[in-house]
């Protein structure tokens, strides 16, 4: 699920006039940084506002008070205590873990699920917390150039994204940028040594590395490990873990694992897409919580997120953008966003759809020295004013512009029951009532996915015998209609 406006972004950043160095505080060596440490908390809290805004907080709070307690543990023992530590839960299907800059770190849902002990989790967290106390975020931020070229379209007609231009666009960069191998390995160590620390078994970290490499293959686009876009070659680290954890190394020695305690967090918990919060099938996209569809143009690339739904033309020259507005009234909002500089109003329409208060602006703008053409429309349904906003460069638009004029007015409400009942896939916990291999538990515990989707989040291997009395998960569930 890759952020359409991050997307859009070159990764680079305008090079800071000043150059410093600083202290690594792991290390205490000097490296270069071009950050105080308040302007990397600050850096780490802009971003992360737009993430939480983006992907959404997973609704579990037993669940999110585990992780931080953890975390806020595993952190007071590392050599940056002090930082404003937080520890999230995101509800994203990927499965992903990153840490930003001054101590925000995150897992999704997604890893959640493909994980199987305590042990495993504080392996994770642990690592990402190392990329935190060595600085590898700053140091990569100085390092980088940011253009803001991609930004540049969205924010001219959604004022809403320039908050994120600057500070917050640099901070969420990081998540598409890699660490050099040396970083990986360092974040690597400290973490082994922050989980140790609490007596958490390292051997646990071997067991993650492996379902990485599993789930590149096992899964569908929409669930493909994120941590390998960052977090590279889990196969030679894995490789390197076991031969530094079933060593002799008396500082990396642990014995907690908790492989129930952890699984019966898990009960209920939400697998993959959940269609509750929006879905595309082919280019329709349906919202079962809000009631609503809209169709997009057939062809064009589109993305889901919880505060904004975006589409992009193929030859990436228009764009379709479905989000909400604060004012009640759509007229009035119209006129709210008809007052943008550079704004020439070609027509407008005050005719309701679907039955529901509607208005359309058809506009021009020009700005920069650019020049686009567009439509919008902004439309009362439920409780929230809906704006439905698409635009194109002005050469393109005889070629966009008959299939943006149909696709922003095609916002229709839901009476379906199928649509308007569909409901995610869920994780269940079983207990085996006697020995039997994988293909046996698979065949007497069925999953609505693919059983080597089970494998993984199990981890188990075809042929594997699975003892009596295992606890183990299977998916339920339909999922997003297809």
């Amino acid at each position: 699920m890759v952020r359409f406006v991050l997307w859009l972004v070159l990764i680079l950043m305008p090079a800071p006039l000043l150059t410093g160095c600083a202290v690594n505080p792991v290390t205490g060596q000097r490296q270069f940084v071009l950050f105080t440490e308040s302007q990397e908390i600050e850096l780490g809290r802009e971003a992360d506002r737009d993430i939480v805004a983006q992907l959404g907080i997973y609704d579990d709070p037993e669940l999110a008070a585990w992780l931080d307690d953890m975390g806020q543990r595993m952190a007071a023992g590392s050599e940056r205590p002090h930082l404003p530590w937080t520890f999230r839960i995101l509800d994203d299907p990927t499965i992903n873990a990153f840490a930003l800059p001054g101590g925000y770190i995150y897992m999704t849902r997604g890893i959640l699920t493909h994980l199987n002990s305590d042990a495993e989790v504080a392996g994770i967290v642990g690592h990402e917390i190392g990329h935190v106390t060595a600085r590898h975020g700053v140091v990569r931020v100085s390092r980088a150039q940011i253009a803001q070229l991609g930004l540049g379209l969205g924010m001219i007609l959604a004022p809403d994204l320039q908050p994120f231009g600057e500070v917050a666009g640099a901070g969420l960069q990081l998540l598409f940028l890699r660490n050099s191998r040396d970083a990986e390995r360092e974040a690597d160590d400290l973490g082994l040594r922050y989980m140790t620390e609490l007596d958490y078994d390292p051997r646990a970290v071997a067991r993650v590395f492996e379902m990485l490499g599993r789930a590149s293959g096992a899964e569908d686009g929409d669930r493909i490990p994120g941590f390998l876009s960052t977090h590279p070659d889990p196969g030679e680290r894995r490789g390197t873990i076991l031969e530094r954890t079933t060593g002799d190394d008396p500082e990396l020695t642990g014995s907690r694992d908790d492989r129930d305690g952890y699984l019966q967090r898990l009960q209920g918990m939400t697998f993959g897409e959940d269609p509750r919060q929006g879905y595309f099938r082919q280019s329709v996209f349906y919202h079962p919580e809000l009631a609503f569809r809209l169709d997009f143009p057939s062809g064009w690339r589109t993305a889901n997120t919880r505060s904004e739904v975006q589409g992009v033309s193929p030859e990436q020259d228009a764009v379709l953008l479905l989000g909400f507005v604060d004012e009640a009234s759509p007229r009035a909002a119209r006129d709210q966003f008809m007052r943008g500089e550079g704004m020439t109003e070609v027509s407008r329409s005050d005719a309701a759809i679907d039955g529901l208060d509607a208005a359309t602006a058809d506009f021009r703008i020009s700005q920069d020295g650019q020049d686009f053409r567009g439509r919008v429309l902004f439309i009362r349904h439920g409780d929230a004013t809906y704006r439905v906003l698409g635009y194109a460069r002005q050469a393109a638009w005889g070629a966009r512009g008959e299939a943006i004029n149909r696709a922003v007015v095609s916002f229709r409400r839901v009476t379906d029951p199928a649509i308007l009942g569909v409901q995610p896939r869920r994780i269940e916990l079983v207990r085996t009532d006697t020995e039997m291999t994988f293909e046996g538990f698979v065949q007497r515990y069925p999953s609505t996915v693919p059983a080597d989707v089970v494998g993984v989040v199990n981890g188990l291997r075809p042929g594997q015998v699975i003892p009596a009395g295992t606890l183990l998960k299977r998916v339920v569930g339909e999922g997003t209609p297809r």
